[in-house]
């Protein structure tokens, strides 16, 4: 997870498969927050989750939209997107992890009022996720293809 504010920088995260990058961005300040996260939820996980909220969706979102406010943002101004929740296993029938992942993102942005304006998720494609911080132009790549939001 990385919030970030410096002209000229890139926030990426590289081949996102069952997990979910949250990209937020508040063009006022030019203010960016990327999180990658691995699971959906951190019960059971309570030590894991102390050390690292940021690998579960259900820790990770509340936290880093935590680091955004101090920064600066404000909800009412924020550019919000989700990627990946790729069903990455032949059978995924038990666990479904990228299912989940996307279900828990959706989820904790709607308890934080927040409202997505950008998603590409699910399929078995992995992909690759930017923001510009001087722009808030999100870039991802899957399938070799590149896409611009």
């Amino acid at each position: 997870m990385m919030v970030c504010a410096e002209p000229g920088a890139q926030l990426i995260t590289y081949a996102l498969g069952s997990c979910i990058a949250v990209v937020v961005y508040d063009p006022a300040v030019r203010l960016g927050g990327l999180l990658h996260f691995q699971l959906p939820e951190s019960k059971g996980f309570e030590q894991q989750s102390r050390d690292n909220p940021y690998k579960f969706g259900d820790a990770g979102i509340p936290a880093m939209m935590e680091r955004m406010y101090e920064a600066g943002a404000e909800r009412n101004r924020l550019v919000v997107g989700i990627f990946g929740g790729a069903s990455m296993l032949h059978d995924e029938s038990v666990f479904q992890i990228g299912v989940r992942n996307a279900r828990t993102s959706k989820k904790m942005l709607w308890q934080g009022a927040l409202f997505l304006k950008h998603e590409d998720i699910g399929g078995t494609s992995n992909r690759t996720v930017s923001l510009d911080i001087d722009t808030g132009h999100i870039r991802m790549k899957k399938d070799g293809q590149f896409v611009e939001f």
